[in-house]
């Protein structure tokens, strides 16, 4: 890659990264943050029963009071670091979308860029979440590293069997694709030993709703603008 090609690839990169980022933040404020505040309710109300009952037991006066980790407050200050959050991420998103299309010597422009996007999208969401479905506050979850590993694991491997299957003419990189789509799911997710949710399950499921459709546009958008924004520097 020249010094030209690179700093298409950072303009086009930043461009989509920055609007992304504001458009996945508008569609979240708008389907998924009341489904968290809502959440957040029942969780706090949880949480004011246990220290009720907490302060009234025999042991309480030996117990140390903890406190709760900062978190932004809410309203504007929340969107805020919110919004720079998902800049953030759509901007190493947006990045690593570029590279892969580097390597494999695609062009892309805001159609084909879609169709990117939609691969990002079953890559680093639809896939993830078969076993991992996104979680609303108050819900006991397995460990937060091996969660971690499974989702990067189920991501590389997903990525690569699109890959194998999409891009390759041998039948047995083929296969290889379709058993790098299935392997992390036979593995199986890391849960949590009880499942416990503070939330009803009526909103646990439309908090997984939402967070598809936010995802959905964020990826296509994603992958649109960097086309349009790549296809730009490339002419001038």
């Amino acid at each position: 890659m020249n010094a030209t090609a690179f700093k298409n690839l950072l303009v086009a990169t930043a461009l989509a990264g920055i609007l992304a980022g504001l458009l996945l933040t508008l569609v979240q404020r708008i389907q998924v943050v009341p489904l968290i505040l809502e959440a957040e309710r029942y969780e706090q109300a949880a949480t004011s029963e246990i220290a009720h009952t907490a302060n009234h037991s025999p042991i309480s006066a030996n117990q140390e009071h903890t406190h709760s980790a900062w978190q932004p407050e809410q309203g504007w200050e929340r969107t805020l670091y919110t919004a720079a959050a998902n800049i953030v991420v759509a901007f190493g998103f947006a990045l690593l979308l570029g590279a892969v299309a580097t390597l494999r010597g695609t062009k892309l422009t805001w159609r084909s860029g879609l169709l990117w996007g939609l691969g990002g999208y079953v890559t680093c969401f639809v896939a993830p979440s078969l076993g991992l479905p996104p979680d609303v506050p108050g819900t006991e979850a397995a460990r937060l590293l091996s969660r971690q590993m499974w989702w990067a694991s189920t991501a590389f491997a997903t990525g690569s069997g699109l890959w194998f299957i999409i891009f390759s003419r041998r039948y047995l990189l083929n296969i290889l694709g379709v058993a790098l789509l299935i392997a992390p799911h036979l593995i199986g997710a890391p849960q949590a030993e009880v499942h416990v949710s503070t939330a009803p399950a009526e909103l646990a499921r439309a908090f997984v709703v939402a967070t598809m459709l936010a995802n959905a546009v964020f990826w296509l958008g994603l992958g649109g603008l960097y086309g349009f924004f790549q296809g730009r520097a490339e002419h001038g």
